[in-house]
């Protein structure tokens, strides 16, 4: 019976290195103190477009999860005590690291997160431009100077307010952007001189490795970045452990809520789900909204939190703004998102894909018109533009995360403002139009983290403040914001008192 079994751990073996070698990306452990952990329990990673193996990663157990709580406990005692000089040289380093590898980023990203080739390279350049801003704001985190002597019997008194490092932070990252929104946890979390952990989305743990690489070489102490692919059970230390100072998630809401209600006192940063609402007025110049829309609704295949899923269009200007936005549509290419000239890759996987076509049957069946689009091969979809949708309908008031979205006319725009407002979500929203008086009023009326004022919902530029309010989460991401979640301020108060030196 021994010798049946060891004969299939021999088989079991010789698949897993068969397996390996196929690989485009490699084989990766469980990353804890500078070493990898090859724990046995393996995942394969799959193209999205054509399902081939791009990679074997090694998910942790509570053991390795102990031991990367463990070491960043323990590097704290390191990191806490860097200048700022020194980590804005690390992070200095990390910037040109990831610059240095650009091409392998971008190649990994388009395999194992299906991301056009050259979007994927787009995602490169933002996170070595996360990493510059960090080594500039790890130079600003300055202090204040507050009088303490308003009343009688305080004179003599003085605050020093200072902002110090939380300590051992955990990431939780998302698959849609498997570099640059790794980096909005890691980069602000080295600025501020907190150790880190990341666990990575099980589809695209790839680029988390290949940053750590970078991290560690730039000087980083090697207990202070950790990457820990786990199971969601095993995972429990990382929300709950009280060792562990401020939780950061970004992923959908039913799972962002979950970890809030189990992580205890620590604080907790969350940036959730949305279903972006954008307002083109009968003043916009339309072809250049189209243009931003065609863009904002279907780059990575509108696989964004605040990609464009609806547009409300003034009637007097809908037809117009129609005729000038199925064109862009439909010149879009699809395909492998290897090739050069592919705009719209596939879907993250085929349950993502079969959703979609649930909630498109539904609002065929309510009335909805297909005005381009709205077919599917594989894991791919058509960009796709909707018409005459019920508001209840899944694919307007819940997040499609693909490339489809919905157009709706208005007469009142006051009317349009309460109906892009209407959303449980609220991450951001867009407006076309000149005029400052209704700027105004939508930004006072649209309860959302940000507005865009002649772009869509879609912008972001990864040095301004970034969130949501309502069901898209609380906190706000964004290098310098960000350090401010994760560092927590501090006051010494001096008496100086008469005839003392």
């Amino acid at each position: 019976m021994a010798a049946i079994e060891r004969i299939r751990e021999a088989q079991v073996r010789m698949a897993d290195m068969t397996a390996i070698a196929q690989t485009e990306l490699g084989e990766y452990g469980v990353l804890i103190n500078g070493k990898q952990h090859k724990t046995g329990d393996a995942i394969e990673v799959r193209s999205p477009y054509d399902d081939a193996l791009v990679a074997v990663v090694h998910r942790g157990g509570p053991d390795e999860v102990e031991m990367a709580i463990q070491a960043a406990v323990s590097a704290f005692t390191e990191t806490r005590q860097l200048p700022s000089w020194k980590r804005t040289e690390i992070l200095e380093k990390i910037s040109a690291g990831i610059e240095a590898r650009h091409e392998e980023f971008a190649r990994t990203i388009a395999l194992e997160a299906g991301k056009p080739i050259r979007t994927a390279r787009a995602e490169v350049d933002r996170a070595v431009f996360t990493f510059k801003v960090a080594a500039e704001e790890a130079r600003r985190l300055y202090g204040e100077i507050v009088p303490l002597d308003w009343l009688p019997g305080t004179e003599g008194r003085t605050g020093f307010i200072q902002r110090m490092p939380r300590g051992p932070i955990v990431g939780i990252t998302p698959f849609n952007f498997p570099l640059n929104l790794v980096a909005h946890k890691v980069a602000p979390a080295l600025a501020a001189g907190n150790p880190v952990i990341i666990r990575p989305a099980s589809q695209t743990p790839v680029a988390s490795f290949k940053l750590a690489e970078v991290v560690l070489a730039a000087g980083w102490p090697a207990g202070g970045m950790a990457v820990v692919p786990c199971s969601t059970s095993d995972a429990g230390p990382l929300v709950e452990d009280d060792r562990i100072k401020l939780l950061t998630f970004t992923g959908s809401p039913a799972v962002g809520w979950a970890l809030k209600r189990r992580a205890g006192r620590k604080p907790v940063t969350l940036e959730l789900g949305g279903n972006a609402g954008t307002i083109v007025h009968d003043d916009a110049d339309l072809d250049y909204a189209a243009t931003r829309v065609n863009w904002g609704a279907y780059s990575y295949a509108g696989q964004s939190c605040i990609s464009v899923q609806r547009v409300y269009i003034h009637s007097q200007v809908y037809e117009n703004f129609v005729d000038d936005l199925i064109p862009k549509v439909e010149a879009l290419r699809t395909g492998n998102p290897l090739n050069e000239d592919t705009d719209v890759g596939p879907l993250i996987d085929k349950g993502a894909a079969d959703r979609l076509a649930e909630w498109l049957e539904e609002a065929k069946a309510g009335g909805a018109h297909v005005l381009t689009g709205g077919e599917r091969e594989g894991n791919i979809w058509r960009p796709t533009v909707l018409a005459s949708i019920q508001e209840e309908m899944r694919i307007s008031c819940q997040e499609a995360f693909g490339p489809f979205v919905g157009l709706y006319q208005y007469t009142d725009v006051m009317e349009a403002i309460r109906r892009v407002d209407a959303s449980d979500f609220g991450l951001q929203a867009g407006l076309f139009t000149n005029d400052w008086n209704l700027i105004q009023r939508a930004f006072k009326e649209i309860g959302v983290g940000g507005l865009m004022v002649n772009d869509v919902s879609t912008f972001r530029v990864d040095h301004m403040p970034y969130g949501g309010v309502k069901a898209s989460g609380f906190g706000r991401e964004g290098l310098r914001y960000a350090i401010e979640e994760m560092t927590e301020m501090k006051l010494l108060m001096v008496h100086q008192r008469d005839g003392t030196s």
